[in-house]
């Protein structure tokens, strides 16, 4: 057995064992001892005193005001959502239209053009749209009808990322997709930088050191460029639909939008299949236009070639969100689908959810809850079953107050309350006026 070097023991990390004891450990189990290969890390190097003199400037107050002063205004580019220098976050869940926007949005920057309220008081910018979502050819179909094409402003240049089949070894790849960035803001000399989107840049960004380092390069970007960048990203796939659109919808970590200097959110309403509405989340130059209570109205079309979204008065958030008893219905709903394609029969899925199998032929039927025009209006319609039970018709009502209680639902703990044979037409028409 060879002997053990305590010189090696006492320089190895806590984490890690010694050589040594490795090679016993493989020697005990009959296998042949290969050391690991450590990557050799370069040794910290203290800051310069050069770094540390330029990573601050301090001024007097007075001083800041009367350069603060010097400084152009920061001109609008789109309304009180987007201001010329700012980095800027729009976020939205999938298939919304987001992409849709975005190009809408630097088409208007590039020929310095209004978006129906929302104000572009900067003269035409070089606007550079780096697109990792679309083809060639399904930028096209967007943006052609027939035989006629749209024709973008020449200020307009659009870039379609290029998947690499070998990539560099030894380079990180957010680093070669910054650097490959600024290399095509110089060759087109662009004002206005959008990223659609931010998951191809992030390498992860619900890790907090990663959402740090890439806010740091965008930013960096910007200073350097004297750019106004536009960054796109998506919301939860499983954000509630029944609460009003906040910074906390933005997927990944918090930082994305803390570090931003304005955010705005493109949601989708529930008045409507094709309604969607704008709202503005964070704003640091201008006061708050478009929040809660006066969000955006807007609807995708396409009269000619180009695709785009149509503005349409305001309105409060609240209308266009989800209702408690609608997403009561599309759960349940989801469930109903969930148990069957397990296999299990109408009867057995009734038994489960505590529906009728009426309701639950209903569910089934409706292949989407929004657009099944009956609906689920009755919360159930409990049938004779294998035991014997008798006939039931129930209702869940919000105000259901000093009638009895038949039973509770798992799924949100609303309350199901009996109602008598007598009054069971009127007692159906009243709860298709409350849920309906």
């Amino acid at each position: 057995m060879p002997a053990i070097n305590k010189n090696t023991m006492s320089t190895t990390p806590p984490f890690e064992r010694p050589p040594d004891i490795e090679q016993l450990r493989a020697e005990i189990r009959g296998e042949t001892y290969r050391p690991a290969k450590r990557k050799n890390r370069a040794e910290r190097v203290p800051p310069s005193p050069e770094d540390c003199h330029r990573l601050f400037t301090v001024e007097g107050g007075n001083r800041w005001m009367e350069l603060a002063r010097r400084q152009p205004e920061a001109k609008m580019l789109l309304g009180e959502l987007w201001h010329q220098g700012e980095l800027c976050m729009l976020f939205a869940d999938t298939n919304i239209g987001k992409s849709v926007l975005a190009v809408q949005i630097g088409e208007s920057i590039a020929r310095g053009q209004s978006i129906a309220s929302f104000t572009c008081q900067a003269p035409p910018g070089r606007v550079l749209y780096i697109d990792f979502e679309l083809t060639q050819s399904q930028f096209g179909l967007r943006y052609s009808q027939g035989d006629q094409d749209h024709q973008f402003s020449d200020n307009f240049f659009r870039a379609q990322y290029n998947y690499l089949p070998d990539p560099p070894t030894n380079v990180d790849e957010n680093e070669l997709l910054i650097a490959a960035i600024e290399y095509k803001i110089n060759r087109v000399k662009a004002t206005v930088l959008i990223i659609d989107n931010i998951t191809c840049l992030r390498g992860g960004t619900e890790n907090s050191a990663v959402a740090l380092s890439l806010m740091k390069s965008l930013k960096a970007l910007k200073t350097e460029h004297n750019l106004s960048i536009l960054v796109l990203a998506h919301t939860p796939k499983r954000r509630n639909p029944t609460q009003p659109i906040s910074a906390d919808d933005l997927h990944g970590s918090k930082l994305l939008v803390n570090f931003a200097d304005s955010a705005f959110a493109l949601g989708k309403s529930t008045a409507g299949t094709d309604l969607c509405y704008l709202k503005q989340i964070k704003q640091r130059n201008t006061g708050q236009r478009y929040g809660a209570g006066n969000v955006c109205l807007c609807r995708i079309q396409k009269p000619g070639a180009f695709l785009h979204f149509e503005f349409d008065g305001y309105s409060a958030e609240y209308p266009h969100l989800l209702t408690r008893n609608a997403a009561y219905r599309q759960q349940i709903g989801h469930k109903a689908a969930d148990l069957s394609a397990a296999g299990l029969s109408q009867r057995e899925i009734g038994r489960q959810l505590g529906i009728g199998l009426a309701t639950v032929n209903r569910l089934l039927r409706c292949a989407d809850m929004e657009e099944c025009a009956d609906g689920p209006r009755t919360n159930d319609v409990m049938t004779n079953d294998q035991n014997g039970s008798a006939d039931k018709d129930v209702c869940e009502f919000a105000d259901g107050e000093g009638r009895e209680i038949l039973q509770k639902s798992e799924l949100t703990g609303d309350k199901v309350y009996k109602v008598t044979p007598v009054n069971t037409i009127v007692m159906q028409a009243s709860c298709r006026e409350k849920l309906g």
